[in-house]
């Protein structure tokens, strides 16, 4: 999560009234049971009924609501904090946050703008002279947030917050599916993905980085989640369940994200032919359709678990959509390691 600045109490209130408020519609809606809730003439709905058919949406509508309650509580923590350390430097909260932030950000130049718009600019961009005075500005104030959550890290360190809500969690029917990790890290994140997605590709650098912080404490596990959208993405699921037959999931895997461009069943027989796969068994698989069913299953799992799109990621059981930075893996991670006691990272190793 990314505290770039410290929000007012009545808007802390506000997203928390928010927050309470659909928990209290949550209970109601997944409690389920035979009572009728609804007739069509003689044609009963009952609440059983109603609560299946509304299963993703409060799924991901739970996690979304715990995400917003964390943030409110990080924030009006964070605000704590400012205030507290205003009030032993005997100075105001604007004060004490010209002191510690503005004055202490590095001061954005014309110069440094002028190497940020080189750096940047391409077909379309308007001419530096035309957006100098915003892109200082905005650069200016990115330094300042960066000054302000440096600031925030040194009073959580000398006074750690501690959020006591618990985060929703499910069970992902994953097993089977090809993993990197021990298969008894005490962290396992579900990816659910799509091979021809970008965000997907975006997201594979991020879970490296993870994966080499972390070490043996996490294991990675891929499951099929190709998108209508994606022309090629039901081949291309396929095509991977068919490599990993043949043991070679993963090297299939990075070839698809590294030219999302070759997804095609031609592209994807070539693929593994380059990777030294038994080609004769590898085009039966892909041509008969061995797995589309598996890949068919993992769908269904997603939409029943609430995703809606790509990437998703389930951490322990909580959920994480998007092409998150690993910030926000972190922030999960640690919050579990913490939970299990877990000493010292390990140096990871994929199965």
């Amino acid at each position: 999560m990314r505290i770039s600045s410290v929000i007012s109490p009545l808007r802390a209130v506000g997203a928390l009234s928010l927050a309470a408020a659909l928990f209290l519609v949550t209970p109601v809606l997944a409690a389920g049971g035979d009572a009728v809730v609804a007739t069509v003439g003689n044609h009963k709905i009952t609440e059983a009924e109603l609560d299946a058919r509304i299963k993703p949406e409060m799924a991901a509508l739970e996690s979304k609501i715990y995400d917003l309650k964390h943030q409110t509580l990080q924030s009006m923590a964070d605000e704590y904090l400012i205030e507290q350390a205003a009030k032993k430097a005997n100075l105001s909260v604007p004060d004490y946050l010209k002191k510690e932030v503005e004055s202490k950000a590095p001061k954005v130049t014309e110069a440094d703008a002028k190497k940020y718009y080189d750096q940047r600019k391409g077909p379309g961009t308007p001419p530096f002279d035309q957006i100098k005075t915003r892109l200082i500005a905005a650069m200016q104030n990115q330094a300042e947030q960066e000054q302000r959550e440096k600031l925030l890290a040194e009073l959580r360190k000398a006074e750690p917050t501690k959020i006591l809500i618990k985060a929703p969690r499910v069970e992902v029917a994953s097993a089977g599916h090809p993993s990197l990790g021990p298969a008894n890290a005490p962290i396992t994140i579900v990816e659910f993905s799509d091979f021809q997605c970008p965000f997907c590709k975006r997201v594979e650098r991020t879970l490296k980085q993870v994966r080499d912080k972390y070490g043996d404490n996490v294991r990675l596990v891929y499951m099929d989640f190709p998108l209508p959208m994606h022309n090629h993405a039901l081949d291309a699921a396929k095509a991977g369940r068919c490599a990993a037959e043949q043991g070679k999931f993963w090297p299939f895997h990075d070839a698809l994200f590294a030219d999302q461009s070759k997804e095609s069943p031609q592209d994807l027989k070539a693929t593994a032919k380059a990777l030294g796969l038994n080609t004769t068994k590898f085009d039966a698989c892909l041509d008969q359709a061995k797995y589309e069913a598996g890949v068919r299953a993992d769908m269904e799992e997603g939409r029943v678990l609430g995703i809606d799109g790509t990437p998703a990621f389930f951490v322990n059981g909580r959920m994480l959509v998007g092409a998150q930075p690993a910030s926000s893996f972190d922030q999960i991670i640690d919050e579990e390691l913490a939970a299990k006691g877990t000493g010292a990272n390990k140096q990871a190793k994929a199965n």
